[in-house]
């Protein structure tokens, strides 16, 4: 016991003294504050305008003048406003009191400066083959965005039915989205105002029938209640199941290098000198365990934190902490230990690649189907996968995790596989060690690897 431990410690030293590993554990939160630092600089709308002229040909005579209210500064700027207010209202209350009373100023920013939109009228009977070359043409200060022709029943279906025509829109080959979005947008309001004001109908009094306050949802648990999170239920799976993910995966590949570089290096020869193939491998395992422990603690605390300071710390159940470890150790020995083994039978870590993409592929799947598991986690794929090895570790938590978690004994029930698969990639693992370790020469492959443990 003693020799593994210091194997152990070895291991562990090695990987927590360097560089790299500094910089990897802290590469995320590093990356995440610098996003969070720029990204709203990067992606602001401030720096671009909706500006440029827009041609009309309305037979109607109903939309142009309905259009260019909706085209006023003024008006886009209310409605923006509003529009972001109540985007601004659905937000837990911890966010609109850190908005405090710079909201307006934050609106602001994020929607970015006002469009500056001219309509030009041209006769409805001016055919629009005439105006298209107006639009390759594109003067610096005012650019030609589009060429709407309004359909002669836009605001009064013909016939006896009540089908009403649109428009059609030609647009520059430069046209932005943005610029795009908007005119549409325009459009239709000012299309909508002109039916309505033809049947004499009050459009005040319409936006007032179909007006709807927004309603927050109270979410009540066993112990109090609090304002519905909207997307908690779906981020936070994806936070556990990304949590496992990295640990799982970032020691399993630093066990795969290790035994790669010291058996090319022939380290291993010399360790093999003072220790048994099972001492190596349990050695490892627990000095590359408490390398991933450390960082999977540091994430866990990072996040504690981030609920805290936000208030939203009541929604997390600590349980779930408990589970996210103990599920990350079974995971940690069938995926490190198959790992090591490939590392012990290989040459290099070119040979490596093709025994492990299989296993990383496997490994991989829950992760893939996290959408469908989480939103539905009592459908048969989402308990089939649940106590199917390697994989049931992730897809239980992400069942644990979701709105609906499965019974206590579908869980214990799930932790004994996943321990029992730990015990066979363990067993398998030990196999492997007691022959590759001192074998080079040709690349094996699994059902290699398969002859080696029948015959060790």
């Amino acid at each position: 016991m003693k020799k593994i431990f210091l194997i152990a410690k070895r291991d562990f030293l090695a990987t927590v003294g360097t560089k790299a590993f500094i910089i990897g554990l802290l590469i995320l939160p590093a990356m995440i504050g610098i996003f969070a630092l720029i990204g709203p600089r990067l992606f602001s709308p401030k720096n671009f305008q909706v500006k440029g002229e827009v041609i009309v040909i309305d037979p109607t005579g109903r939309v142009t003048q309905e259009l260019k209210k909706n085209f006023d500064p003024a008006k886009i700027a209310a409605r923006q406003k509003e529009e972001a207010g109540k985007a601004l209202s659905s937000a837990p209350q911890q966010i609109r009191q850190l908005a405090g009373d710079s909201v307006n100023k934050n609106i602001a920013n994020a929607l970015g400066p006002i469009p500056d939109l001219h309509i030009l009228e041209r006769p409805a009977y001016l055919g629009i083959e005439e105006e298209k070359y107006w639009l390759n043409t594109q003067p610096k200060d005012m650019p030609h965005l589009a060429i709407i022709v309004v359909h002669k029943n836009a605001v009064e279906p013909t016939g006896k039915g009540l089908e009403y025509g649109a428009y059609d829109i030609y647009v520059s080959p430069k046209l932005d989205d943005r610029a795009g979005g908007e005119i549409h947008r325009g459009l239709r309001d000012a299309i909508i105002a002109a039916r309505m004001q033809a049947r004499s109908i009050d459009k005040t009094a319409m936006d007032a029938i179909f007006a709807f306050s927004n309603i927050q949802s109270v979410t009540v648990t066993p112990n109090n209640q609090r304002q519905t999170v909207q997307g908690f239920n779906v981020l936070l799976p994806a936070a556990f199941g990304i949590l496992l993910l990295m640990g799982v995966m970032g020691g399993g590949g630093q066990l795969l290098s290790s035994m790669v570089e010291e058996k090319s290096s022939r380290v291993v020869e010399v360790l093999l000198s003072a220790v048994s193939p099972m001492e190596i491998m349990a050695g490892k395992l627990l000095g590359q365990l408490g390398v991933s422990l450390m960082g999977m603690g540091l994430y866990i605390l990072m996040g504690i934190a981030l609920l805290a300071g936000f208030a939203l710390l009541g929604l997390l159940n600590f349980s779930l902490i408990f589970y996210l470890i103990l599920f990350f150790l079974i995971t940690y020995l069938v995926m490190g230990s198959l790992m090591m083994a490939i590392g012990a039978a290989v040459n290099d870590i070119k040979e490596a690649q093709g025994l492990m993409m299989p296993l990383t592929l496997v490994f991989m799947i829950p992760w893939i189907l996290w959408m469908p598991i989480s939103r539905d986690p009592s459908s048969v794929l989402s308990v089939a996968m649940s106590f199917i090895p390697p994989v049931n570790t992730f897809a239980m938590l992400l069942r644990m995790v979701s709105n609906a978690p499965p019974p206590l004994w579908q869980v214990w029930i799930s932790i004994a596989i996943g321990i029992g698969s730990a015990v066979c990639a363990v067993w398998f693992a030990a196999k492997v060690l007691r022959i590759g370790l001192l074998m080079f020469g040709k690349a094996p492959n699994f059902a290699t690897l398969i002859r080696w443990v029948r015959s060790a």
